[in-house]
């Protein structure tokens, strides 16, 4: 291995014959070190897009958060919270009402989700949020932009919110009439609308955890599930495992089930996700295209390098060897293009995280002035792997080429 690393070492510096193999050569480590740092760079684009939608959706919902594995609601005590927070990496431990409500203004009604949240819990959206005016009072609701344009609902609109268990206990009022007194439908006041992400304003009511469980009717204690938060600059990861880890020890373990982010809205995240490795793909054929072009090169250098090669037969070389030869030069020329492409790759996505050099088309219609990146190692481990694997299945033709150039049989010399 030695030895054919020193060869191809000097086959690739070496002047040849033909100029236009050095040509060729140099377009396809060019083609290589293009391909490996475009995909990067759109690899990460992609990535600070899902941080962005997942930084938008922890404004209300958490990363990671404890929900029944059946019926609606968990028991929630103190003790309970206590335990969860003392657990390492989280920072926060909330519990939540949430559920299907209907909304009625005027003449017009809609199908909304209703979420109750802790005092903790909206100063933390206030802060995050940057808002200088509380979204609800213990007795008001805050609603979703989208969902107001489509109601004609304004703040200081008063509505009247209503879970649908309630028609449910309408109609069996009509057999126990002990009922009525409880089929009272709540009013309220819309104190401010928001802006946060499209899945909340199209369809979220925000209110406190008390009237939220008038509104859907729970009992004293019940809660829909517990938002859990990690530590600031804790690794997600890191933290959903401590979490699972403790409920799989946890008497509730069959009772309770952690749920991400991801698996809450796995429609969205999966599209995003096969958006991304779908790029990978198509860009991958530009690697690809230089990794063609290098069989070419390589292949021509084993025709320029006939007597050589049937010199390096004569001393002894087996065809294993001299094969290797060409095969580790496809290697060498992987390596290089990928690693000069993700050097280059790496220096622009830092400095677009840095200075935003590339400002997306319409600032006005975004949240952000320029493109997000987000650089993962896993994702440069993978390119970068993947542009070598093809540049060394694409050395395999020359190398068999160049080993029959090297004669068949040493009695030849």
């Amino acid at each position: 291995m030695k030895t054919g690393f020193w060869i191809a070492r000097r086959f690739s510096f070496a002047r040849k014959r033909f100029r236009v193999i050095n040509v060729i050569s140099a377009i396809s480590l060019a083609g290589i070190v293009v391909g490996v740092c475009t995909l990067l760079v759109v690899m990460s684009v992609l990535n600070g897009f899902q941080e962005l939608a997942r930084d938008l959706f922890v404004s209300i919902d958490s990363p990671a958060q404890i929900m029944p594995l059946r019926g609606r609601t968990i028991a929630v005590s103190e003790a309970l919270l206590r335990a969860i927070r003392a657990l390492e990496g989280v920072g926060a431990a909330e519990p939540f009402a949430e559920g299907e409500s209907i909304l009625g203004s005027g003449d017009k009604s809609e199908l909304v989700v209703v979420k109750g949240l802790s005092l903790s819990a909206h100063r933390r959206l206030m802060l995050m949020t940057k808002a200088t005016h509380p979204f609800f009072t213990e007795g008001t609701v805050a609603a979703g932009g989208l969902l107001a344009y489509r109601t004609n609902v304004g703040v200081g609109s008063d509505v009247r919110i209503f879970s649908p268990d309630l028609i449910a206990l309408g109609l069996e009022s009509l057999l126990q009439p002990y009922l009525v007194p409880l089929l009272g439908i709540p009013e309220t006041r819309v104190s401010s609308l928001f802006s946060l992400q499209k899945v909340f304003d199209d369809r979220y009511i925000l209110t406190s955890d008390l009237f939220a469980h008038r509104i859907l009717l729970l009992p004293r204690g019940a809660y829909s599930g517990i938002d859990i938060r990690p530590l600031e600059g804790y690794s997600r990861d890191a933290f959903i495992s401590n979490l699972r880890v403790w409920l799989a020890k946890s008497e509730m373990r069959g009772v309770w089930k952690v749920r991400t982010l991801e698996e809450k809205y796995s429609n969205i995240f999966s599209v995003m996700e096969l958006e991304k490795w779908a790029s990978f793909c198509v860009l991958m054929l530009i690697v690809l295209v230089a990794a063609l072009s290098l069989t070419g090169a390589l292949a021509m250098t084993a025709i320029d390098k006939q007597r050589e090669l049937f010199y390096l037969r004569c001393l002894g070389l087996e065809k294993p060897q001299l094969m290797s030869i060409f095969i580790i030069q496809g290697g060498m020329t992987g390596v290089a293009g990928s690693s000069a492409g993700m050097a280059i790759a790496w220096c622009v996505c830092k400095l677009q995280d840095l200075y935003g050099i590339v400002p997306l088309p319409s600032k006005s219609a975004f949240i952000i002035p320029a493109y997000p990146v987000c650089m993962r190692f896993d994702d440069f481990l993978a390119v970068g792997v993947t542009g070598v694997v093809l540049c060394i299945a694409g050395s395999i033709y020359p190398a068999v080429v160049g080993s029959r150039q090297g004669g068949e049989d040493s009695a030849e010399c």
